[in-house]
């Protein structure tokens, strides 16, 4: 998964202490030095498995909290009102995504902090953060649009029968 791949190796940085992690949602300046090769792999399957439940819950969230505002605005019998409709979807999105994905970044936080030490902390430069978070927005944000459209391809066919 090159995707996975292109947004964990942007947590990783060579610095002139060596190897150093940068975990996401921590301090902003501060990493921790990688020790050895089966450390480093440990950290970069953590991280896959971390960012790959993420995009999954934001994503099958947002398609099922479109699916259930929808049901929900059409059992009221508010078809015409698109602003109901949008904070419907709003309402469900922080309900069915946002608490479990809540809940996966409290776990994160403390599964990260067992593959390091505070000892192994040190201070990184801000080099190399814009270009991975602007290239992983863009492929989240195509993979996101490439949904929405078969979602609305599969509407579009099943209204059309």
């Amino acid at each position: 998964m090159a995707f996975l791949d292109l947004i964990v190796d942007g947590k990783f940085r060579r610095e002139s202490a060596g190897l150093v992690v940068v975990f996401p949602g921590g301090r902003r300046h501060l990493g921790y030095l990688v020790k050895s090769a089966t450390e480093e792999l440990k950290i970069r399957s953590f991280l896959k498995m971390f960012y790959f439940a993420h995009v999954s819950i934001l994503s099958l969230g947002y398609l099922l909290a479109v699916g259930l505002s929808r049901e929900l605005s059409y059992a009221l019998g508010r078809r015409e009102t698109f602003v109901f409709r949008i904070g419907a979807t709003l309402g469900m999105y922080s309900l069915v995504a946002g608490v479990p994905d809540w809940l996966l970044w409290r776990s994160y936080k403390k599964g990260s902090l067992s593959f390091v030490s505070v000892e192994d902390a040190v201070v990184v430069s801000g080099k190399n953060a814009g270009r991975h978070w602007i290239l992983s927005a863009g492929l989240f944000a195509v993979i996101l649009l490439l949904l929405l459209g078969i979602m609305l391809l599969i509407r579009g066919t099943s209204t059309a029968n």
